[in-house]
């Protein structure tokens, strides 16, 4: 799935606009990784993160859409999402020796399924994984929880991308 880089419309109702919102950040992911050569993907460039490489955080936004959509609002099993291992701590940014091209692919299908669980329900519905606390929250939480990791996360790109490798740029 292709998400636009193309903000959301100035007069909408609410899903489109918070759902766009997302969208365009998910969309610049794949757009501040463009071009980047594929060592460069697993490289430091943050001594005290050794996991914050653009490979890592890629994945542990793909774990963290599972997190939320799958597991907290549906209550689907967390069997398999590494970010319910108790150790390694931080296992789903430990990605080496997965292309940065699977994982922006494997990203971009979550999220697309991520817009499906949104689009087949209300945004006042409430999670509903039993174990975890946060399933208390509706889905509009959720998205907007979403909206601010995912941008969070697009921050750090931009800026490791600009000490990997000199790249910058805003869209």
């Amino acid at each position: 799935m292709t998400f636009s880089r193309e903000r959301p419309p100035f007069v909408a109702d609410e899903r489109t606009q918070v759902v766009g919102w997302l969208d365009q950040q998910r969309a610049l992911v794949r757009w501040k990784l463009e071009g980047l050569a594929e060592a460069d993907a697993y490289r430091v460039a943050l001594p005290d993160s050794p996991l914050m490489t653009p490979a890592g955080l890629v994945s542990h936004m793909r774990w963290t859409e599972h997190c939320w959509f799958n597991v907290l609002f549906l209550g689907e099993s967390y069997e398999g999402n590494p970010q319910f291992q108790e150790e390694p701590e931080d296992a789903d940014m430990m990605v080496t020796g997965v292309p940065l091209a699977q994982l922006l692919d494997e990203f971009e299908a979550q999220c697309a399924q991520s817009n499906e669980i949104v689009a087949a329900h209300s945004l006042d519905d409430v999670g509903k994984h039993p174990d975890f606390k946060a399933a208390q929250a509706t889905l509009r939480w959720m998205l907007l929880h979403m909206l601010e990791e995912t941008a969070r996360h697009v921050g750090h790109l931009d800026a490791i991308r600009e000490l990997l490798d000199g790249h910058k740029g805003y869209y």
